[in-house]
């Protein structure tokens, strides 16, 4: 653990890629395989569960320290976050542990959950006990699962290259689905990811692992500018960009495996997909879309969401919500890997192996000209999509969002918007840990008849006085914590503080004083939300400081926008 912990400072406290990818080199060359596969996991984005209550840890660390919750609250304030604050009040004295990150991980955190408040305590306690500053900053972010840290996939996988000796690019493939919480690391999955590559004994991969995803850049500009950065449509294909779950059919061993973008295996979860892609010839992969089909056209999102929440897939589900794939490109065919060729080059060959097949393919949009294609992309929402894809003829397809093997633009409609007020704030994370950068917003229950009946609800909120049944009111719809400056989160920060009215842990409530733009790509009903609507990927586009609050929308916009 000590070591982790020591990684875990030296990447948190330098800007330098090199210096981060150095710690981590050194790290993996002096620790054991199953310390270094919960750190590859962790330092990867695996997300620990959350093992012990924010509050049971805030008390016994008052406890320890000996302090009110008054100051461990002004700490707090001051500093921003949890597991910092604790580690700066509990006493110094500890007993050197050399216990190793999975044994503490395994035998120790992970059995906390489910135990006796009295029994978790009493160990929190004595592992507190065993570990220094680093250490117990650490700790208290694994058990209470708000563990992050500065430093990308990428990074991780450079350095396991580096290490290792084998190619970064088989590592990203072997890293794919190593964070899945259903399947532990353990030294078997480490030893695997940096094994010779060499020789058909030492290629140890799972058949049915994917390749990592190319994912595309999003291109806002302006159509009277596009000729000028993208050149001619000749060097294009346009495809349309379906809002579904991204996926990979892996063919492989006479077997088919279904992964999605967040590197989760589905397989399960669409038998359709399966049955489809046992026509394919054996030594094939394709990325595309998993999607709801139904009469000609994509469905919308949320009705693929009834699938992926259900524990079970009953008969009346699979006829009712009809899942299919659309392939739009191939990775490797015959068991060969085609990434590094042209896009056009797989496209032909997508085109050969998809003609024998039942599986769908993606359209290709042929017009002459950018503005033809931004007329047509307005139809976007009526079609079922979000847009276009744009994918240079003469890219590979490469790993994640580098420009250095190719180019992808997602080219996306305009966002639907609507104007909410503020009521709730909460502090974000990393290095945003000391300021409000988590917003919820409100919507009016109905239009106020004009300023002085909006003052009269906030006076009553300012007086924190229940809403009345069918009186005017603002309703909670939509949570969002992107699309802001740092000098405009900071401003913001300001406000919550002197306008704050109640506290509810790491929340607070706040007299409304601003309203906000926020954009989004869908709204669907939602029946767990108090607004009875949910957005999709809402984000703040900007502050309306031209707007008094008595004309930010109400729930009737947001049915009008659901309506369309």
């Amino acid at each position: 653990m000590k070591h982790f912990a020591r990684l875990f400072t030296e990447i948190d406290s330098t800007t330098s890629t090199n210096a981060k990818v150095e710690a981590l080199q050194r790290y993996f060359a002096r620790t054991a395989a199953q310390d270094a596969a919960w750190a590859v996991y962790f330092l990867s984005g695996g997300k620990p569960r959350q093992v012990v209550k924010t509050a049971t840890l805030r008390a016994l660390a008052c406890e320890v320290a000996g302090i009110a919750d008054w100051l461990f609250e002004e700490s707090y304030q001051a500093v921003g976050d949890l597991a910092e604050t604790i580690a700066h009040i509990l006493p110094l004295e500890s007993v050197d542990s050399d216990l190793g990150l999975a044994d503490w991980v395994e035998n120790r955190l992970l059995p906390l959950r489910g135990l006796p408040e009295d029994e978790v305590a009493q160990r929190v306690k004595s592992y507190w006990h065993e570990l220094d500053a680093q250490g117990r900053f650490l700790l208290v972010k694994l058990v209470g699962g708000g563990f992050r840290v500065g430093v990308s996939k990428l990074l991780v996988q450079r350095a396991l290259a580096a290490w290792s000796g084998v190619d970064a690019k088989r590592i990203a493939q072997r890293m794919m689905g190593y964070t899945d919480a259903k399947s532990p690391p353990s030294a078997i999955k480490y030893e695997a990811l940096v094994a010779d590559g060499t020789g058909a004994r030492a290629d140890i991969l799972d058949a049915g692992q994917p390749y990592p995803f190319f994912l595309a850049h999003p291109l806002d500009t302006p159509l009277e500018a596009l000729e000028a950065r993208l050149g001619p449509v000749a060097d294009w294909q346009v495809e349309w960009k379906y809002d579904g779950i991204r996926g990979q059919v892996v063919k492989r061993a006479g077997q088919v495996w279904l992964w999605s973008r967040g590197e989760e295996l589905v397989t399960e979860r669409f038998p359709e997909i399966v049955a489809l892609a046992q026509t394919l010839p054996d030594g094939t992969v394709l990325d595309g879309e998993i999607l709801v089909w139904g009469e000609g056209a994509p469905a919308p999102f949320a009705l693929l969401q009834q699938r992926t929440g259900r524990k079970t897939l009953g008969r009346k589900m699979l006829a009712e919500v009809p899942v299919t794939f659309m392939a739009y490109d191939l990775l490797e065919l015959g068991g060969q890997d085609l990434r590094e060729q042209t896009q056009q080059l797989r496209r032909q060959k997508l085109e050969q192996v998809l003609a024998a097949t039942p599986l769908k393919m993606s359209p290709i949009q042929r017009l002459a000209s950018w503005p033809a294609y931004a007329t047509l992309r307005a139809e976007s929402r009526a079609r079922g999509v979000e847009g276009f894809m744009l994918k240079r003829l003469d890219a590979a397809y490469g790993t994640g969002r580098s420009k250095a093997d190719g180019l992808w633009w997602k080219w996306k409609v305009e966002p639907m918007t609507i104007d909410g007020v503020l009521i709730y704030a909460q502090a974000g994370h990393g290095r945003r840990a000391s300021l409000y950068t988590d917003y919820t917003f409100a919507v009016w229950s109905r239009a106020p008849q004009d300023a002085a009946e909006a003052a009269a609800v906030l006076d009553a909120i300012a007086r924190r006085e229940a809403a009345q049944a069918g009186a005017l009111q603002l309703v909670a719809f939509a949570k969002a914590y992107s699309g802001l400056t740092d000098e405009e989160f900071k401003r913001i920060d300001s406000v919550i503080r002197k306008t704050t009215l109640e506290k509810f842990g790491p929340v607070r409530s706040v007299r409304p004083t601003l309203v906000f733009e926020l954009g989004f790509e869908g709204i669907n009903r939602s029946p767990r939300h108090k607004s009875g609507m949910a957005l999709r990927f809402p984000r703040m586009l900007r502050i309306r400081d031209d707007k008094p609050l008595h004309e930010a929308n109400t729930l009737e916009d947001l049915k009008l926008l659901l309506n369309s």
